[in-house]
């Protein structure tokens, strides 16, 4: 015991100076946390003023908060006497290592700053993108979180968003209808585009411009097959296609047009 007194009186300005450091190390991290917590704060509250996009704002939070913190990090080891070069060093050959061994996060990481950057879509967009339909909700650093019709949370990873194709259907104020009636080749086809017309026309949502257009497309195995090409409102688009496909079918009953199930034309003949 008369040692360890020994040597700490031997060694108190040097304790001292340690205790010291590590405290003030200990201050830096606390204040880093602080900082980071207190930039992103200010800087959601400004990207909010601005109207940016939610899913843009929680990628860059995480980003900077992460940023901040590490650079506190390093200044606090650098206080209590760690070579932050040598560190940095082994840092660089560590993140090699591991990066080696999660490269799929990485890749999503990478794909979370291009969608970040190209904007394919922004929060509460409907979408069909990485094989997943939903509204997007939100963008992180790994995934896409994304809500389907049904009220189900997906979580797609950014990188299987970023490697297919991506439809955003809600980018657009309007969106066209595309509709396919066949009808009987015994059909009277002016007669058949008129009704069409009334019915399509007779729908408030249906918008005059862009004009709507009713065609004979093709003279199919079985029907003579019209398009019908209305065009609505983005948050109209269901709930029409719905409604005129139920009013053409009552339509065309009304007026005696048949619409044919596939059929085929057997000949036989007869040999002596």
């Amino acid at each position: 015991m008369d040692h360890i007194i020994q040597w700490v009186k031997e060694n108190q300005e040097l304790l001292i100076s340690y205790g010291v450091s590590f405290l003030v190390a200990i201050v830096i991290i606390i204040a880093g946390i602080i900082v980071a917590n207190s930039v992103v704060k200010v800087m959601s509250r400004a990207m909010h003023r601005k109207e940016m996009d939610g899913a843009v704002i929680s990628f860059l939070s995480a980003i900077i908060k992460a940023v901040i913190f590490i650079a506190a990090l390093l200044m606090a080891l650098s206080q209590v006497g760690v070579q932050t070069t040598s560190f940095i060093a082994i840092l660089g050959a560590a993140g090699l290592a591991i990066g080696l061994s999660l490269q799929s996060s990485l890749s999503n990481i990478a794909s979370g700053v291009l969608i970040i950057i190209f904007r394919p879509f922004r929060a509460g967009e409907y979408v069909d993108a990485g094989g997943v339909s939903g509204t997007v909700q939100e963008v992180n650093i790994f995934q896409t979180i994304m809500k389907t019709p049904d009220n189900k949370v997906v979580f797609v990873p950014n990188a299987q968003i970023t490697s297919k194709p991506t439809t955003n259907y809600s980018r657009e104020d309007t969106r066209r209808i595309d509709l396919v009636i066949g009808v009987s080749y015994k059909a009277d086809l002016l007669k058949t585009k008129e009704v069409l017309m009334e019915v399509v026309q007779a729908d408030p949502r249906v918008m005059a411009e862009p004009a709507i257009n009713i065609q004979v497309h093709e003279l199919a195995d079985s029907s003579v097959n019209f398009i019908v090409r209305p065009w609505v409102a983005v948050g109209d688009y269901w709930p029409t296609r719905w409604d005129l496909m139920r009013e053409i079918k009552i339509a065309l009953d009304k007026n005696g047009i048949g619409i044919p199930f596939p059929q085929r034309d057997v000949h036989l003949y007869k040999q002596d």
